[in-house]
């Protein structure tokens, strides 16, 4: 895709780790029994979402488990059961999430997850951009924040795009309701603007986590963070909705310069 490359081997040192992610996606493509003097590709299918399981497995189990649970993300979790979950994931294992697992427990993991993530879900060379537009409004905010999503690699756009559409689930739970029969269905108490609290520093990261001339993060910045956040995840359909006009125009422009690409993209569409 936008990385030019057919496989992990490919990429150099400094590509982002999300990558490395991916991988775990494909336990069969880590078997340890493979030959070194023959190591095989890892294949990225550009077609396909490039989604790490982690991510989508902890979306998918609250979206199902969680919606309801009030102060999802913000209650206390077990730390030994979350290391372990982490490490199964981290081993490559194919990790399966019930109901058996507290729904608390899952929600730490897909935070540690982004937090600890070598390369933030958007880069860092992003951050003032995604920062900046914290301060326009209207239109030209969305607009500007569209044009900056498109600039994210594949796999960032794609992983960003299911974490935001998961978490505007979760902030249409956030309200009681009434069920069929009269009765309360209790909210997450988790609206847009306090899921982006929670999960814009682990996101938009100017520093690396335990940099030594990191700074700390001054009150504007993390005002802006909540912003940007809270804009993504109540607009995310439309910002990941390329217009038919754009496409077009795109699609004619590369079918002066680069025509193999056109097959790609048609295909990704």
């Amino acid at each position: 895709g936008a990385m030019s490359v057919d496989s992990i081997t490919d990429l150099s040192d400094n590509t982002s780790k999300l990558l490395e992610a991916l991988q775990l996606s494909h336990p069969h493509e880590l078997d340890p029994r493979r030959s070194l003097g023959k190591k095989k590709m890892l294949s990225l299918n550009p077609i396909s979402w490039q989604v790490p399981r982690i991510v989508d497995r902890c979306c998918k189990h609250i979206e199902t488990h969680g919606l309801q649970t009030v102060g999802i993300f913000r209650v206390g979790s077990s730390k030994k059961r979350v290391q372990q979950l982490r490490e199964e994931f981290d081993q490559g294992l194919d990790v399966f999430l019930d109901e058996r697992q507290s729904v608390h427990d899952v929600a730490a993991l897909l935070k540690e997850f982004l937090r600890d993530m070598p390369d933030p879900l958007i880069p860092r060379e992003l951050y003032s951009p995604f920062l900046s537009t914290a301060s326009m409004e209207g239109p030209a905010q969305l607009a500007t924040l569209q044009l900056l999503l498109f600039l994210l690699p594949p796999c960032h756009s794609d992983t960003l795009h299911r974490l935001l559409r998961f978490l505007s689930q979760v902030a249409q739970h956030a309200q009681s309701s009434q069920g069929p029969e009269g009765q309360e269905i209790p909210g997450n108490k988790m609206t847009a603007s306090n899921l982006a609290t929670v999960f814009g520093p682990n996101i938009l990261q100017r520093d690396k986590p335990g940099e030594k001339d990191a700074v700390a993060m001054n009150f504007e910045d993390s005002a802006a963070i909540i912003v940007v956040l809270q804009r993504l995840i109540e607009h995310h359909q439309t910002l990941f909705t390329v217009s038919p006009e754009m496409q077009l125009d795109i699609l004619r422009r590369l079918f002066q310069t680069d025509p193999d690409v056109i097959d790609y993209l048609l295909r990704r569409k």
